[in-house]
């Protein structure tokens, strides 16, 4: 069948998810999902507006006493269907990331729904985990224990670069936990996120627990974070956004959790294994076409290795094929967009004034001229102070810099707004020990860079955000601490009173 066709007939009931059923959006305004490889239109759909948000959170907000009083092991079920339901339907997931993403299908198929799978898998466990301190004395006349209780209705806004994937960082732990949560996903690319709620409803997870609305920012992104029923935001996205959503929260005290941009550093020390670190940096950089926050942005080379590395990574990333999306052997996708390529390129072209275009920085022609492509680029001779090596690009491009002392490759690591993730290559182990120490990041992997599990956190510092994603850790964000106190002596008149009023 035909892909458009397919996808209409698919989400015919609407492109918003409330109360345990799709449905049309109110705004009066429509956005289409275009397929980056070719710029066709895959499917248009009514948006939400301010009524459809309400809508979701009332649905929300009903079901949170019941959800949120349901033994933990009964949602931890819940979860484990949840996690079935998704793996059963893997192949359509992978086929619907890569229409509306243009991301290869083989990272479809190997990464991103094998990844949300497991992440369900996992919280579905640490459901039944929500620990606090023991129960003791820790005032001699008292017991003392702590609850972990569900936030409430949260708000979470997720990203166009791993819609399935991040829909699953803000739904799972929040839903583990006990609370009930209203999603909006990119209105570039909602299928996935609403497959995923239709895979929650199947596998019994109550009607109003998981809310989808998709909208744009203004129209539905603001009104959601901002609604007064909604007790914490979780947003994912670039770091100019997130400043935005901390301003507009500001006024309301409710929780907020930002992971937002990143410009991951990739640290080469002399003694590392250089045909391991140029393999790890061109995958590093053109997964999900560089479409990444943690994505390997700025390589730093000890000068021993510099000129090698530059070399080798030119090489490499020639081989890489670009090409249709659903061909599992492509290695390379478009960009989300045009817009985004063009913005893309415009950052190359402004380099090109301060550096050099080792290869790349060109959008492809022939075939692929009807897609959003743009080819893998590595500059040099950037400064550490351009916008090339300072500022988020957000595609295919590597800036490689030499350093010579390791105190100075360090300081260029640390040396940009952000701190989301970064890698060491080394094999001293007290070099990556310090590297691990002192380079400022949410996450650090000692040669090899990308990789994360479910049992791990992810998050960053600085201009990247604060709070996790993934692990227990992010109970933290998803729960709120109660301490409960008991007296056990049945005294009325207690000597401490007298601080108060009257003599011992």
């Amino acid at each position: 069948m035909d892909h458009v066709t397919d996808v209409a007939k698919r989400f015919a009931g609407g492109a918003q998810y409330i109360d345990g059923r799709p449905r049309t959006g109110g705004s009066g305004d429509t956005h289409s999902v275009v397929d980056p490889a070719t710029g066709r239109t895959v499917w248009t759909y009514a948006t939400a507006g301010p009524a459809d948000v309400d809508a979701a959170v009332a649905a929300a907000k009903a079901a949170l006493p019941g959800w949120a009083a349901t033994a933990p092991g009964e949602r931890s079920a819940a979860l484990h269907r949840l996690s079935a339901a998704l793996d059963a339907r893997a192949d359509e997931l992978a086929r619907a990331e890569t229409l509306q993403c243009g991301k290869p299908i083989k990272l479809s198929t190997e990464f991103d729904v094998p990844g949300t799978v497991d992440n369900a898998a996992f919280f579905a466990g640490a459901a039944r985990h929500l620990e606090g301190k023991a129960a003791g004395e820790y005032s001699p006349d008292h017991t003392s224990y702590v609850r972990r209780e569900p936030v409430g209705v949260i708000g979470s806004v997720a990203p166009w670069n791993y819609p399935l994937q991040m829909a699953g960082w803000k739904i799972l732990p929040a839903v583990a936990a006990g609370n009930t949560i209203v999603l909006k996903p990119s209105e570039l690319t909602p299928l996935t996120a609403l497959m995923f709620a239709e895979a929650a409803t199947e596998a019994g997870i109550p009607d109003g627990v998981l809310n989808i609305v998709t909208g744009t920012g203004q129209g539905a992104g603001e009104h959601l974070v901002t609604h007064p029923d909604v007790a914490m935001t979780s947003f994912t996205g670039s770091t100019a956004v997130g400043t935005r959503i901390a301003r507009l929260t500001a006024g309301t005290v409710k929780r907020l959790h930002l992971e937002l941009g990143g410009k991951a550093p990739f640290v080469v020390f002399a003694d590392a294994d250089l045909d391991a670190a140029v393999h790890g940096a061109v995958a590093a950089a053109l997964i999900n076409s560089g479409q990444d926050c943690t994505a390997a942005t700025r390589a730093y080379v000890q000068r021993p290795l510099y000129d090698a590395f530059v070399t080798a990574v030119a090489d490499l990333m020639a081989t890489v094929r670009l090409g249709d999306p659903a061909d599992p052997a492509t290695d390379l996708g478009p960009l989300i967009s045009f817009a985004h390529r063009d913005r893309v390129a415009a950052v190359v072209e402004r380099a090109r004034t301060y550096a050099t275009v080792v290869t790349g920085g060109a959008a492809p022609g022939g075939g692929l001229a009807a897609g959003a492509y743009y080819r893998p680029t590595l500059l040099t001779g950037a400064p550490q102070h351009s916008e090339a090596v300072q500022q988020e690009i957000f595609g295919p491009v590597l800036a490689v810099l030499p350093f010579d002392s390791d105190d100075q490759g360090l300081a260029y690591a640390n040396d940009t707004p952000y701190g989301l993730a970064a890698s060491a290559w080394t094999r001293d182990v007290y070099r990556a020990g310090r590297a691990a120490r002192e380079i400022t990041a949410g996450c650090v992997w000692i040669n090899d860079h990308i990789p994360i599990v479910s049992e791990m956190p992810h998050g960053g510092a600085k201009s990247s955000g604060f709070g996790k994603d993934m692990s227990t850790y992010s109970f933290e964000e998803y729960t709120q601490v109660k301490h409960v106190m008991f007296d056990n002596t049945a005294v009325a008149r207690k000597d401490w009173h007298r601080t108060v009023f009257g003599d011992r």
